[in-house]
């Protein structure tokens, strides 16, 4: 088992981001997976999609063998340090076109969705009423 005791930053990792030179994080650990790409059974697409960030989700969502996990030892170069990641994500909404007109459209398409269903049911009772045979 490689690391010497290194901890390597995001920053760092996210350094070997390429088919020829691929580091992933899973668990705490960093894996230089540079070498396994042509051999995973996934292909090399799902690894690298796995660069520059934490891929333990991904890793665990598969739900790798206990040979696989093993495997992981050969390709250990290092700890991650955690505390180079951002943990809390702010949601900023998209903003939303102003209307320059304002509320008076806003009023009148309120107006109109009560209106023309409102004139198409009288139109409807006048035609049925003036069709209506007298008995």
């Amino acid at each position: 088992m490689g690391g010497d005791g290194k901890v390597f930053t995001l920053a760092e990792v996210s350094d070997h981001t390429t088919s020829n030179d691929c580091w992933i994080v899973i668990s705490g650990k960093v894996y230089d997976v540079t070498k396994f790409l042509e051999d995973h059974p996934g292909g090399d697409e799902v690894l690298l999609t796995a660069t520059g960030k934490d891929a333990t989700d991904d890793f665990e969502d598969v739900g790798h063998s206990t040979s696989a996990r093993a495997m992981l030892d050969e390709f250990y170069v290092g700890d991650f340090d955690t505390s180079t990641v951002s943990t809390q994500t702010t949601y900023t909404p998209p903003t939303q076109p102003q209307n320059s007109q304002g509320n008076s459209s806003d009023f009148i398409i309120k107006l109109l969705q009560f209106l023309v269903p409102l004139i198409i049911l009288i139109v409807a009772l006048g035609i049925r009423s003036y069709t209506k045979s007298p008995a």
